[in-house]
């Protein structure tokens, strides 16, 4: 029986999964060609079960002696260059040994001596020399290793491709985190370090291993399908694809959710509420995954970039700019095209959550209070608790957030989510240039009927920074927009005011009632 993979390679005979061939479908004719390329993508994308079974599928053509391994091991070895030579030629060797090559195609039974610094060269050129097949080599993890180490497995691969061309691997595909073209910061931090030129500047291509189509994770979860006889509504899979944007580990993880911890019996269709549970239980669980991305916002290249798409701002030219922006999409946090913005909602969920943190554990009020009897949100009791909580403590956890620029939004959304989470649900939409944070509650209850309905309640933050004017009737404007899109009747405006000179939080934390262009009455809060 196979099942949704959300730790390791996959196999194809114990997992669901995309064919190989299918997300990397031009690098089999640059293998053909002899080419030497790049292949990147973000971590727990699947680049190592496409490399491996690429590296099947070409030995077992018969055609090739193919191998893919991992540099992984070598990274202990820092800027000790001989030593990391040793290590990637012993990964070679293990990595053979585990696949079981035909003996004829095996490295030699011992690698030539050599001097540090030209022992893959002598290795790779030994092995060329007794293998009856082209060789085809994957570098798996290349960016694990640093400093001189990557600078000379990187020039010996250069060098054996202009030198001694016909007796070299056939073809080289390097893999990692990151593009060939940032390998000079992965030398130590100092572009400098790897010389003017890229010790890697014979790459025909460098291709990204992108996120799964909406037709591909149809694909993947009509595999359970046929296997189990359980089907996937199309709402359950358009959510499906909405939450994840086809990111590989979070596709697989929501399915298993759903299939293996909620325990939906295999009799029953999955539905679009089964997939937001799942969404749900996986962010409050902080898998590996997720807690692994978090754990970056703390590092200040993704502060940089990650701090404006909250805060709504535009996105500033700076020294760093390109490099900062670069490295929090091949971690996969951002889009890989424009315009900036968090990878898909479920990320977005998780950076806000995780930097609300602390504004969370300062909530004493309990979530029971503000629950009318036929469990809707009372949100004149929730927005009045706000008002009171934002003058003795949102402001002082602002001001000490490591995200200044967007601290009073964050303060607010975890303030929301500590009421709301567990029995409602609040999107969030946020993004560069956009100046503004639109909040939509959903909040399921009973109606007097007794059927299911769900209370919808709209709010939008705006922040009057130093040096703009008031943003009042800006964020009128905006506020109607988004009740048009959400079909609703009136929201609540909340202005954070952090000039210098505004008046002390106590006095101008005030609510008031607004007409918006449109001629809706809205609530206006000012804190």
């Amino acid at each position: 029986m196979r099942y949704f993979n959300t730790a390791g390679p996959c196999v194809p005979t114990r997992h669901y999964m995309v064919p190989a061939q299918e997300r990397l479908p031009r690098a089999r004719g640059y293998i053909e060609q002899g080419q030497y390329f790049v292949v990147h993508a973000p971590r727990q994308t699947g680049k190592t079960t496409v490399l491996a079974a690429m590296a099947r599928e070409l030995t077992a053509s018969g055609r090739y002696a193919a191998l893919h391994f991992s540099c992984e091991s070598a990274e202990v070895a820092g800027e000790d260059y001989g030593q990391a030579e040793l290590l990637v030629l012993e990964a070679i060797r293990r990595s053979a040994e585990s696949a079981g090559l035909p003996d004829e195609l095996v490295p030699p039974a011992s690698w030539p001596d050599a001097v540090p610094g030209s022992r893959l060269t002598r290795g790779l050129t030994e092995w060329v020399r007794s293998c009856p097949r082209p060789l085809v080599l994957f570098f798996d993890e290349i960016d694990a290793l640093r400093g001189e180490s990557l600078r000379s497995v990187l020039r010996q691969l250069r060098d054996g491709f202009t030198v001694s061309r016909g007796g070299f691997p056939h073809a080289v595909v390097l893999c990692g985190l990151r593009d060939v073209r940032d390998y000079k910061a992965a030398s130590g931090g100092d572009p400098g370090r790897l010389g003017t030129s890229s010790p890697f500047n014979i790459k025909v291509a460098s291709l990204r291993l992108g996120d799964f189509t909406e037709a591909e994770v149809a694909g993947l979860y009509g595999q359970h399908t046929t296997q189990t006889g359980q089907d996937f509504t199309v709402d359950a899979l358009e959510r499906a694809f909405g939450f994840t944007q086809g990111q590989p580990w979070l596709v697989n993880a929501l399915a298993r959710e759903v299939v293996e911890e909620m325990g939906v019996p295999s009799d029953t269709p999955i539905t679009a509420g089964h997939m937001e549970e799942a969404k749900e239980r996986l962010i409050l669980a902080r898998a590996t995954h997720l807690d692994s991305l978090a754990a970056r916002l703390g590092e200040d290249r993704v502060r940089r970039a990650i701090q404006p798409v909250i805060a709504g701002e535009l996105l500033l030219p700076t020294d760093t700019y390109d490099d900062d922006l670069a490295y929090v999409r091949d971690l996969g946090l951002v889009a890989p095209d424009a315009p900036v913005r968090v990878a898909n909602p479920i990320y977005q969920e998780v950076i806000v959550r995780v930097l609300g943190n602390n504004t969370e554990g300062q909530v004493v009020a309990a979530p029971s209070s503000f629950r009318l009897p036929d469990g809707r949100i009372d949100m004149d009791k929730l927005l009045c608790s706000f008002a009171e909580f934002w003058p003795e403590n949102g402001e002082i956890l602002a001001t000490a957030s490591t995200y200044p620029e967007a601290a009073a939004q964050l303060v607010m959304m975890a303030y929301l989510h500590r009421i709301v989470n567990g029995a409602g649900f609040i999107d969030r939409e946020y993004g560069v240039g956009r100046r503004r944070v639109d909040l939509l509650i959903r909040q399921p209850y009973t109606a007097a009927d007794g059927s299911r309905a769900v209370q919808r309640e709209a709010l939008e933050l705006k922040v009057w920074r130093q040096g703009r004017t008031d943003p009042l009737a800006e964020g009128l404007a905006q506020l109607d927009d988004y009740l048009d899109r959400m079909e609703l009747s009136t929201g609540t405006l909340v202005v954070f005011d952090t000039r210098p000179q505004a008046a002390p939080v106590h006095e101008r934390t005030a609510f008031s009632q607004r007409t918006t262009p449109s001629g809706r009455t809205v609530t206006l809060l000012r804190a």
